[in-house]
């Protein structure tokens, strides 16, 4: 891989149920998994919140940060995202005010747009509140000034939270975000690893548009990659097809537990299922050593990003702790 794009490796974890196990597995897994990868030299490890998905166990998203911030040393822990609609500016600020207290250098706020879930369970998370286009701004700025120093006067003040200035990602799978983490000088996060289609012209926007502001420089771009490494491309092919069955199980509203890998899995689908699987991941990395190296070079070079966000769903735990193995090998060769 070429030295001038060698990008960062973090990993974003959905904290997957699998079929067979339960929550409490699901959350001893992700433990392990970050252990894992800090020990590899990941950057940074990002919890999704989603609610009302029974194959995803990371809807506390910020009590969930802070058990696997305790339980490692100096990696980055954060939420790839915090879904802001579904919560008032000042809880997540006092949430990630107190993470911040506790953990000090090492929290990330990465902010989504989306609710993150269904009609009736982001009614329940906010009541009747109605979201319009102006809201997300909005409500970003105010998580920014609540995040910051208090000032004279401030007739609201998050405690803990003020003076933390945890830093604040913007996350999209569109250009509204890019352009408005552009506007604000805010680092971006593309969430390539389910929407392909829009990454380079997000990005696109967002390093064309963007203002240096006070959090940062130059534009900083993490992307989302879809990533299964094994020894060989059969085997990884094989490993895959759980992640193949979780994203039809997406596109059909058919949400369930991750399940075990099938052989020749895809070989058994029409081609209309196997397109849109290979849609939804097409910039996704499936394959032996040399298969992961090409890929990655290939990403790196295409995109410039500054990270490389993994997104490893294997059924077995050990064969997805042996995946991000192979990745961290291969981008340090």
């Amino acid at each position: 891989m070429s030295s001038q794009f060698r990008p960062a490796l973090s990993m974003l974890d959905l904290v997957a149920v699998r079929q067979g196990g339960t929550v409490a597995d699901a959350l001893s897994i992700a433990v392990r998994t970050a252990q894992r990868a800090e020990q590899l030299g990941f950057k940074r490890y990002w919890l999704a919140e989603h609610h009302n998905m029974p194959g995803i166990a990371s809807s506390s998203t910020a009590v969930l940060i802070g058990h696997i911030a305790g339980q490692t040393n100096s990696m980055r822990i954060g939420s790839g995202g915090i879904m802001l609609p579904n919560h008032a500016p000042l809880v997540v600020a006092e949430a990630f005010g107190t993470l911040g207290e506790l953990y000090p250098g090492r929290i990330d706020l990465g902010l989504g747009r989306a609710p993150g879930t269904d009609g009736p369970t982001m009614r329940a998370l906010r009541r009747d509140r109605v979201e319009t286009e102006e809201d997300f701004p909005r409500d970003v700025t105010e998580l920014q000034h609540l995040l910051g120093p208090a000032q004279p006067g401030q007739r609201i003040t998050a405690v803990p939270g003020a003076g933390t200035n945890v830093p604040i990602w913007l996350l999209g799978s569109s250009m509204f975000s890019a352009q408005l983490a552009a506007e604000k000088g805010l680092p971006y996060a593309f969430a390539s690893h389910f929407a392909p289609r829009f990454l380079m012209p997000a990005i696109e926007i967002y390093r064309a548009n963007f203002k240096p502001s006070a959090t940062l420089a130059k534009p900083y771009v993490i992307i989302g990659v879809p990533m299964i490494a094994a020894p060989t491309d059969d085997e990884a092919q094989y490993l895959a097809s759980s992640t193949f069955q979780r994203v039809l199980s997406i596109l059909t509203n058919q949400r369930g537990l991750l399940q075990p890998p099938i052989q020749d899995y895809m070989q058994q689908l029409g081609p209309r299922e196997r397109e849109a699987i290979a849609d939804f991941l097409a910039i996704g990395v499936i394959g032996g050593p040399e298969t992961v190296k090409a890929g990655f070079a290939r990403l790196a070079e295409v995109t410039e990003a500054d990270e490389f966000m993994l997104v490893s769903d294997v059924y077995d735990p050990a064969l997805r702790l042996r995946s991000l193995e192979i990745a961290a090998a291969v981008m340090r060769d």
